[in-house]
């Protein structure tokens, strides 16, 4: 994928961040002294094998959860020295995010689907802003349609459309296109692309995908809770 024109700004920011959990042989460490700086506008691609840490790396990158030792800064936010209301609040400021399970709510329809972020804002004209975002995501014709009604590629696309919404500083993906056929996996991967260039959005991708993981600007690779190649460094 083309760079685009990224600014200096760092918008994550990793700093030794290392996890362990508890488990029956004792303490099990899933990440280990990782760091990194990512910076607005960025494409970043999170690869490595099963069990290497990603999605562990994106929670923490998110502030769902919190590194044992180290700390992560959000678009200019240091989550360790947040409350767990404090770190909601800065995901609901900055960030977006796609699942592979698509996770909308099944008794809303498409719209009021991407219509959650902007009400749990407090924003104004979310049904037209909605509106705009659906148009956008080419599902004009299905803004009435539920969860239930939609193939896996709607689901998707009304779940980058939510994502997108309040035009979040960082969007993290995780696996987006592990439930959808290679065909649909691709169209919707055009989508959040496409997306992404036209706003300033972040994009953090963690993906078994490499064909995909190239087309973005960068490569994060993760081994064993291990950073074992970054491709801005050999860049």
């Amino acid at each position: 994928m083309e760079n685009q024109s990224l600014g200096s700004k760092n918008v994550l920011e990793a700093h030794g961040i290392s996890k362990q959990v508890s488990s029956p042989e004792g303490s099990l460490t899933i990440l280990s002294d990782v760091s990194f700086n990512i910076q607005e506008g960025e494409t970043v691609a999170v690869v490595g094998p099963s069990g290497a840490g990603k999605s562990t790396l994106l929670a923490l990158l998110a502030g769902l959860d919190l590194p044992t030792t180290g700390h992560v800064v959000l678009n200019g936010a240091n989550l360790s020295e947040l409350d767990e209301d404090g770190r909601a609040r800065v995901r609901a400021e900055s960030v977006g995010f796609v699942f592979q399970s698509f996770h909308l709510v099944p008794s809303l329809n498409a719209l009021e689907n991407v219509m959650l972020p902007f009400e749990l804002a407090g924003g104004e004209n979310a049904r037209a802003a909605s509106h705009a975002i659906i148009d956008q995501v080419g599902l004009t014709d299905r803004w009435r349609h539920y969860p239930a009604q939609l193939s896996g590629g709607e689901k998707q696309r009304v779940a980058i459309a939510r994502a997108f919404a309040m035009e979040p500083a960082v969007l993290f993906a995780d696996e987006p296109t592990g439930n959808l056929d290679s065909r649909t996996g691709a169209n919707i991967m055009e989508l959040m692309f496409e997306l992404n260039q036209n706003s300033a959005t972040t994009l953090v991708l963690v993906t078994h995908d490499l064909s995909l993981a190239e087309r973005c600007d960068r490569i994060l690779s993760l081994d064993a809770g291990l950073l074992v190649s970054d491709s801005s460094e050999a860049a």
